[in-house]
């Protein structure tokens, strides 16, 4: 199935969804000097360069081009690398992040395996010739030295190119130093291993042990002379890896930090800075109780800071735990049904604020990104503000409703904010709150404006947005197409126009569409987020039905021809409506669903369901499929398209595999689409592009 180079499938997917382009990753200098970022040249273009630019006039320049570094050759990925994209969603090129010293003067990267660094005043870059393929360089805080992980091994060089060695050696094949494990990369986003001391004199670093971890073969059919992947993969109520924590010395001196591993084996967050000793997080297996840990790095002992404890799941949040500059520890915890940021132990928000993210640690302010709580005087649906929390108050710095988070330091904020009116997101520097510069955005236009309505739906005021044709008349009722993601973790109700761009063109199509953030999904209270415990399939597809039956009231929606739409957690709940609920709706399109809840990953599943060893039914009952086959099999049959990646080592293809086998032994007809060569993400032009049209035509047909 093709399309003209113009249309919207073929343009959403040669942009990565108009993302290429857009400045992303933001650093600014301690001094205020300096605002460093990635951006590709153009809106097609996936290969990123390093920039920088000028506060002082809004200059921009390129510090590193990969094209230049490379002399035109194309990336050549190690495996190693590849997986790590796939753990951090990286759908670029080129150089796709970095690190700096402590005064953002110098840079390292990692292209093709190689390691580059450059000098960010004069914006010039090369190449340090070391063993490879290197993963995630990371400059000393005092520029001297560059570390970084290759072979498993963590390793480390002069700035200058000399004294390479390696300060810690795996001792056995499965073994890592320096690198994240599969739990702490794809769940926890700790996408790091190591962490250099604010002297610039050790490292902390994580040894990694995969042996406990059973094995799974990721293969390729469509390519049988390849070799399958040997995949380490932690399923609920296997073994996890083994992770040990170590002070380096840049002599390759060791000691092992100690703490209650048996009871407490998951190493959340660490956070090093000149504010205090070495604070870690760390989170007992069944996520109801953490520990904040200073370590003494002499010694590796370890001193308890504080201690939560939650009866339904501790959460994990970016940025945090830290110290503040004057050594107070600052969190963000679930305190009074309200999610909020503590300073010390006095929180400093209150139920009017939805707390989500620290982003910036001052002398006398906490700058966080947070939506609007339980108690707040109006709602504001699907914004992300960013504000500014100090023992004085909390002053908003985002002004327009949208989405927005920032980046600051030495007095210069980054604000980037995305909003319903206009395309992509905007980046704006400020200081002392007023706007003097903007960093331009390469990313295209997608030239499709949603006609989008925001609403809350139902007695549980469920947050929805409402998509109709551009060209509707309101003279007739429409076909329903619900596309949500629906679950933890996944906010689809946001107030920006980009997130809603594929939305729109299904309803150009002829559809209204409709996506619901039900219980489950983040932004609302904590107990919004935690209400899914133990019932995941119930809520998530309740709330959907809820969702869809209070719009009719009010929207132009047939409710005899319902479809439903979704990837991963929303594939999931797709196959659920379309089983449990074929009353409610008539066609489903499943893509990389999770269906038997055994096979996905430790840390996710025993948050929301348990342990399968100790709640096997809990698990049996929110499976969409079990040993016995089909759950609430159910007539009539409906129509269900099953998508999934070969090689996706995330949501591996058995799930879609048991689904089938258990609707032909049921005899239900279904339509399988498998995708060769295609992982959790589908950043291939061809494969995106033709995605969304064999979606159209299944809907087409099925809803007649």
């Amino acid at each position: 199935m093709t399309t003209t180079s113009d249309s919207f499938p073929r343009r959403h997917a040669r942009t990565q969804r108009f993302t290429l382009g857009a400045p992303r990753a933001f650093s600014v200098a301690p001094d205020g000097s300096r605002v460093v970022f990635l951006r590709s040249t153009s809106g097609t273009d996936r290969a990123n360069s390093l920039w920088v630019l000028d506060p002082t006039d809004g200059g921009e320049r390129v510090a590193a081009d990969p094209r230049a570094l490379l002399d035109g050759a194309a990336e050549d990925l190690s495996p190693q690398e590849r997986a790590r994209r796939e753990r951090a969603r990286e759908g670029g090129a080129g150089i796709v992040g970095y690190a700096t010293d402590a005064t953002v003067e110098l840079a390292a990267f990692a292209l093709s395996g190689r390691l580059f660094t450059a000098e960010l005043r004069a914006g010039t870059a090369r190449e340090l010739t070391v063993p490879g393929p290197v993963i995630d360089p990371r400059p000393a805080p005092d520029g001297r030295h560059v570390a970084y992980v290759a072979g498993g091994a963590l390793r480390i060089v002069g700035a200058e190119g000399e004294g390479e060695r390696a300060l810690a050696e795996p001792e056995s094949a499965n073994i890592t130093y320096g690198l994240a494990e599969f739990i702490a990369a794809e769940e926890m986003q700790r996408q790091r291993g190591f962490w250099w001391s604010p002297e610039s004199d050790r490292l902390l670093v994580a040894r990694v042990d995969d042996t406990p971890v059973q094995r799974w073969w990721i293969s390729d059919p469509a390519h049988p002379e390849r070799d399958p992947q040997h995949v380490p993969y932690p399923a609920a109520g296997t073994a996890n890896a083994d992770v040990r924590l170590f002070v380096i010395g840049l002599d390759g001196a060791r000691t092992e930090v100690v703490w209650d591993r048996a009871r407490y084996p998951y190493l959340a967050h660490v956070h090093w800075s000149e504010a205090g000793a070495p604070l870690l997080l760390v989170q007992a297996r069944d996520q109801r109780s953490q520990l904040y840990l200073a370590v003494d790095p002499e010694t590796g002992e370890t001193r308890l800071v504080h201690a939560d404890e939650d009866p339904i799941w501790l959460d994990l949040f970016p940025g945090v735990p830290c110290w503040s500059p004057s050594g107070r520890l600052v969190r963000i915890a679930d305190e009074g049904g309200a999610r909020v940021l503590a300073v010390g132990e006095r929180p400093l928000t209150g139920p009017q604020l939805h707390v989500r993210a620290v982003l910036a640690v001052g002398d006398d302010d906490v700058l966080v990104s947070a939506s609007a709580g339980a108690e707040a005087e109006a709602p504001e649906i699907g914004e992300v503000h960013v504000y500014r929390v100090s023992e004085l108050g909390v002053e908003r710095l985002s002004q327009e409703p949208g989405v927005h988070t920032a980046v600051r330091a030495g007095g210069v904020t980054v604000l980037v904010s995305a909003s319903l009116d206009h395309p992509g997101a905007q980046v704006r520097l400020l200081r002392d709150g007023k706007q003097f510069a903007t960093v331009t955005s390469y990313a295209e236009d997608p030239g499709l404006s949603p006609r989008v309505t925001l609403v809350e739906g139902g007695a549980r005021r469920i947050p929805c947005a409402v998509l109709l044709p551009r060209d509707y008349a309101g003279d007739t009722s429409l076909p329903v197409l619900l596309d949500p993601y629906g679950g933890p973790h996944g906010q689809r109700v946001v107030a920006a126009r980009n997130p809603y761009l594929t939305s729109q063109w299904f309803a150009d199509q002829g559809f209204a569409v409709v996506v619901a953030d039900g219980r489950g999904t983040p932004g609302r209270s904590p107990a919004w987020e935690k209400a899914v415990r133990d019932e995941l399939a119930a809520v998530v597809v309740q709330d959907q039905v809820d969702a869809l039956q209070a719009l009719a009231a009010d929207f132009p929606l047939d409710l005899s021809r319902v479809a439903i739409r979704g990837w991963s957690f929303g594939g999931y709940l797709a196959a659920l409506a379309a089983l449990r609920r074929p009353d409610v709706f008539h066609a489903a399109v499943v893509g990389a669903p999770v269906t038997d809840l055994r096979l996905y990953d430790t840390h996710y599943q025993e948050r929301y369901i348990g342990h399968p060893g100790e709640q096997p039914e809990v698990y049996r009952r929110n499976s969409v499929v079990h040993d016995e086959g089909l759950v609430d099999a159910a007539e009539p049959h409906r129509p269900m398209m099953i998508v999934h990646g070969l090689v996706d080592d995330n949501v591996v293809v058995a799930h879609s595999l048991r689904l089938s086998s258990a609707l032909l032994a049921a005899g239900r007809p279904h339509e399988v689409l498998p995708l060769s060569g295609v992982t959790h993400m589908t950043p291939q032009e061809e494969v995106a592009e033709n995605l969304l049209l064999l979606q159209l035509d299944f809907l087409k047909r099925s809803l007649k």
